[in-house]
């Protein structure tokens, strides 16, 4: 890679820390920056540390500091996280994504493998088990469908023009912005959405896109 990645390492089990820190120790490319159990110092030092990856074992610890991840002063982060799973479901898989890990490696894996997916990581890449491949791509293809599934359940009970609406009261446009953005009256879109709020049976627009996208197929 032509530098030395670092790598700050975070688990309870002293055993598992230690032992990849002579894994990782036996390559010239990287060195362990810190090596620490969980605790909120430890994961708030190992968020703000300049290490080129987080490596961990627990998810319940990296989905408590997810919404720190989700913050765009910490993004760089969510490249730069690797998991370590001793479960191995698909579902633990889909949480370790959405809580912000780039690597998933599967407990089995040999001391090649994981020296590997950290220079990945490193390199801002993702790891993902093979088996888990497909799975992912169901995932990807399922959320794809929704909003096609979405539009056939408004066009079953609202006009286009109400159906133009739904999108930008999902957005939290006012009627006055809506109305110059379609050039129409604001009681005209006060009107349309009255109508929605009949058609679909809520009491706030604020529920439009709620009632929608939880209507029965």
């Amino acid at each position: 890679m032509g530098r030395t990645v670092s790598v700050f390492i975070l688990s309870d089990n002293r055993l598992f820390r230690e032992s990849l820190g002579r894994i990782l120790s036996k390559r010239s490319d990287l060195k362990v920056a810190s090596s620490q159990g969980f605790s909120e110092k430890a994961c708030e030092e190992a968020l703000h540390s300049p290490a080129d990856v987080i490596l961990l074992d627990s998810l319940d610890c990296l989905c408590s500091r997810a919404s720190d991840l989700e913050d765009p002063e910490k993004s760089r982060k969510r490249m730069r996280i690797l998991l370590v799973a001793m479960d191995e479901d698909e579902q633990v898989f889909l949480r370790a994504i959405r809580a912000g890990a780039m690597g998933f490696v599967p407990k089995d894996a040999s001391a090649l493998d994981l020296v590997t997916a950290v220079r990945s990581v490193a390199r801002g890449e993702a790891v993902c088990p093979p088996k888990f491949c497909k799975f992912l791509f169901d995932c990807v293809a399922s959320q794809a469908k929704e909003p096609a599934e979405r539009d056939a359940k408004l066009s079953l009970v609202l006009t286009r023009r109400e159906r133009q609406l739904v999108p930008m009261i999902e957005r939290g446009l006012t009627n006055k912005e809506i109305a110059q953005q379609l050039n129409l009256s604001e009681q005209t879109i006060k009107n349309h959405i009255h109508r929605i709020l009949q058609k679909i049976g809520v009491d706030s627009r604020m529920h439009i896109f709620a009632a929608v996208n939880h209507a029965p197929n």
